[in-house]
């Protein structure tokens, strides 16, 4: 076909259009690039200017270092340590499950410490560093090092950990810390303060104080790479570590005073009475609180709770015990002050009490009884005739409200967390709880220290200091001071004063605290056998109370009877007489009779803290 020089001129124009229609769209394309990246550049600078930052710079959390705890002297009872400890941060992490199973191969994890990692990883942030591993050896510390660059978001630290030197010394009152769990976090009143922090106190000192003992957390801005990895510190905040505690608690008295219980479970408490300070406090058998640290073993655990020692029961507090003959001093005091007929005229012992027209008898431990007795001969030779008369004559009533000026059936409000009341029976508590009527026979065997009156050895002793200094009270404590970490600043806490007992004739004490002397140092004293080469006068008071009820004229033989049977054996005591520096209450469980099981350990406390130590 001939193509004519108008056709050609015609399909030059269509291909010159179209050229300027590409080159249109091309320039609009062009000016909407332009314009996005303006908008970009100009308008959301800022806001791309943050993601990119929050990409490379990231804040994280500073721990603070928790406060030392140390005993009187300055011995430590709880420091901090550093140990090697694997961590991962989700968010920097290229999967968690993948990095934990290439992990394993490298370190030894077993299903305690994955359980316990994925319960954390739950319940926390992404950015925030989870403990995998705690305590690495050398080797397993060597063996990541080679392989770490294939692991994003997983960090070796050695950052500081809790550790108890004295072991099972104090564990029942200093406690324990460990691991954070949902509860905790669910009732903290500041939990950002426990960002990048693992533990808390759970007993003991540590709990009561975890407030002061933790600090303020700090943090710090970091750069990283892509991996994750820090490269510089750009910025930091110091936390501020928690406060040093010290005790009133003295390590040497502790010791004395668990070594004295031997191969005995049971508790002893000194308080010094003047301000209410505890000088000790052991419960026996203890434990190892290092064990709870970073998260105790299944089988462990399993083992402590299922021992039929109980080792992590604390008796000083938790204990608690019919008081057997240790009460009777404070009865003594109440016939003096309620203007008894016993206090004045004193009792007739023949071995035994009956109440009128019963014919159930109240058996002396003196069988053949100990004839006219007052109230000096009731408390040195414990004769229970003399109180059985008393208590039936004085009533619950005045029973129960006299012991109750002590503090009795109440906490003492000592700084430990879950102490236990005891029990002061009355008639309306009985009325209440077992729906019945209170009968005199039950205030005959409470006026021995038998029956539904108990007590733990914490109460004991402090009201046995409150007696020693004619009835003045003191709340119990074992944190003496604060001491400011940068400081080095000591500040004291006050003694708190407590009601005092309510007397009309104050010469009354010394009537008591006479007889309670000649307990130890009189011919006929119950605990005459821990007088030998004592170099200060000291008052105390045996006790004995039962495990498991008797019949009538029923006796047993120790050694024929499981010691888990046995009775209690108890010992109260303070010193000097005059002038009480120290008072004690010591209870071996199933320890017999207590003047010579019970009132040995108390003479070693009381001569390791009143009798100077030869110089070296």
């Amino acid at each position: 076909m001939r193509i004519t020089i108008k056709d050609h001129f015609r399909e030059t124009e269509i291909f010159l259009r179209r050229v300027v229609f590409a080159g249109f769209v091309v320039f609009a394309l062009v000016l909407t690039v332009i314009g996005r990246l303006a908008y970009l550049q100009m308008i959301q600078h800022d806001h791309y200017t943050t993601l990119s930052q929050s990409n490379r710079i990231h804040l994280l959390p500073v721990a603070p270092n928790r406060g030392l705890i140390l005993d009187r002297d300055g011995v430590v009872l709880a420091q901090n340590y550093p140990t090697f400890t694997l961590s991962i941060t989700p968010e920097r992490a290229h999967g968690v499950n993948d990095t934990l199973a290439r992990l394993s191969e490298v370190i030894d994890l077993d299903e305690v410490d994955i359980q316990r990692f994925r319960k954390q990883l739950r319940h926390g942030r992404a950015y925030q560093t989870i403990p995998l591993r705690f305590h690495l050896s050398d080797e397993e510390v060597a063996r990541f090092a080679l392989d770490r660059y294939m692991f994003p978001g997983v960090e070796l630290a050695a950052p500081l950990t809790r550790h108890y030197p004295q072991g099972e010394l104090a564990a029942h009152v200093v406690g324990y810390v460990g691991r954070i769990d949902e509860q905790e976090v669910a009732t903290m009143v500041d939990v950002d303060n426990y960002d990048g922090t693992n533990h808390i106190g759970k007993t003991g000192i540590e709990k009561q104080y975890e407030d002061v003992l933790h600090g303020f957390v700090g943090n710090q801005e970091v750069e990283t790479n892509a991996q994750g990895r820090m490269i510089r510190v750009l910025n930091r905040k110091e936390p501020r570590p928690g406060t040093h505690l010290h005790l009133n608690i003295s390590a040497l008295l502790q010791k004395t005073a668990m070594d004295a219980l031997g191969d005995n479970n049971g508790a002893v408490v000194a308080i010094d009475p003047q301000t209410g300070a505890v000088l000790a406090l052991a419960s026996k058998p203890s434990f190892d609180p290092n064990l709870f640290v970073n998260g105790i073993e299944t089988k462990i655990y399993k083992e402590l709770l299922t021992s039929p020692d109980q080792p992590l029961y604390n008796r000083a507090v938790n204990g608690q015990y019919p008081p057997g003959s240790t009460i009777k001093p404070f009865y003594a005091m109440a016939a003096l002050e309620y203007h008894m007929p016993e206090a004045t005229n004193g009792v007739h012992c023949r071995g035994y009490y009956q109440l009128p027209g019963d014919t159930h008898r109240f058996r002396d431990w003196k069988k053949e009884g100990h004839g006219a007795v007052d109230i000096d001969r009731a408390i040195t030779e414990s004769c229970d005739v003399f109180f059985y008369t008393l208590a039936a004559n004085m009533g619950i009533d005045r029973m129960s409200q006299f012991l109750g000026y002590f503090g009795f059936g109440a906490r003492t409000g000592i700084d430990i967390p879950n102490e236990f009341t005891g029990l002061l029976p009355s008639r309306a508590w009985k009325r209440k709880a077992r729906k019945d009527n209170w009968y005199t026979g039950e205030s005959v065997s409470m006026g021995i220290g038998q029956g539904y009156l108990s007590l733990t050895p914490l109460q004991l002793s402090a009201n046995t200091a409150a007696l020693s200094i004619h009835g003045v009270r003191r709340t119990p404590r074992v944190v003496h001071s604060f001491e400011d970490p940068d400081t080095n600043e000591l500040q004291a806490i006050d003694a708190i004063a407590l009601p005092s007992v309510p007397v009309q004739t104050p010469e009354n004490w010394s009537t008591v605290i006479t007889a309670m002397t000649h307990v130890i140092h009189g011919a006929r004293g119950t605990a005459k056998g821990i007088s030998k080469d004592i170099t200060y006068t000291a008052a105390g008071k045996t006790g004995t109370a039962q495990v498991f009820g008797l019949k009538q004229d029923e006796k047993y033989k120790e050694s024929e009877v499981a010691k888990k049977l046995r009775d209690h054996a108890w010992f109260m005591a303070f010193a000097p007489a005059d002038n009480p520096r120290i008072a004690i209450a010591v209870i071996v469980e199933n320890g017999g009779h207590g003047g010579s099981t019970a009132a040995p350990v108390a003479r070693k406390v009381l001569d390791a803290y009143l009798v100077p130590k030869p110089a070296s």
